[in-house]
């Protein structure tokens, strides 16, 4: 899933990434609305809450929401900073070291909510940024990974592309091309797995709390695990055939 340019990726690979990075943000965007009555894989709502916070001139919240959006953005900045910085060296670390990020970041989350969270603004302000902050080195991720095909944090921008693309193939002047179909199968699927990613996030938080941020990064794992077992697969091979003929 990760060591693919978006020029070679195949459409398996899509789906496996596409599967998996939504199924997060579902869990991820749900866990937070239970928690702490706030969006963490989006900043659409956001931008309507600092509009009204800026009208009613509510100083703090301006501040907090101003921060929140900021994070989303440097999370993006810095995860195509990676990717640009490291993809000459090898793609599969450009492309790892974000998800990395996020695991750790998720891990954080859990150990802190889990055994220190006392739900006071601060904290929860504090917990909502560091979420959103790992929604936005994902989304960016997955998106320069797929050459924009895939978003995994949100669905409006979804929909509109999926209403082109089933456009497209339904239109009797435009040509039915195995493009657009994989688009609208990507597209169905990243939909797909964010409801059943929200739904699995509400029924777990209820079950578990904080500790279902444990369950995240276990996701975010298989995909570094996918790309990576064929190639320790490959070493222990070599490693093992070398050892026989030493002892030939």
């Amino acid at each position: 899933m990760l060591r693919q340019s978006k020029e070679e990726r195949t459409l398996k690979q899509n789906l496996l990434l596409a599967s998996s990075t939504a199924f997060v943000s579902g869990v991820t965007n749900v866990a937070g609305m239970v928690a702490f009555l706030a969006f963490t894989s989006n900043i659409t709502g956001h931008v309507a809450n600092l509009a009204r916070h800026i009208v009613e001139q509510n100083f703090r919240e301006i501040i907090v929401f101003v921060i929140w959006l900021l994070l989303f953005f440097a999370g993006a900045f810095l995860s195509n900073f990676i990717v640009r910085s490291l993809e000459y060296k090898s793609r599969y670390k450009a492309h790892s070291t974000p998800i990395i990020i996020e695991i750790l970041l998720l891990l954080f989350v859990a150990v802190y909510g889990h055994n220190f969270y006392k739900e006071t603004d601060l904290e929860r302000e504090i917990v909502i940024g560091v979420i959103i902050f790992c929604m936005g080195l994902q989304n960016s991720l997955v998106s320069t990974i797929s050459g924009g095909l895939i978003k995994s944090t949100h669905l409006t921008g979804l929909f509109t592309d999926l209403g082109g693309d089933v456009s497209e193939w339904v239109h009797p002047n435009v040509e039915k091309t195995k493009v657009i179909r994989n688009k609208i199968i990507v597209r169905l699927t990243v939909l797909s797995f964010y409801f059943i990613g929200a739904i699995a996030g509400g029924f777990l938080f209820n079950l578990y709390d904080f500790a279902i941020f444990y369950f995240i990064p276990l996701i975010l794992l298989t995909i570094l695990y996918y790309d990576l077992s064929p190639v320790a697969l490959h070493k222990i091979t070599r490693l093992f055939w070398a050892g026989k003929r030493g002892s030939i």
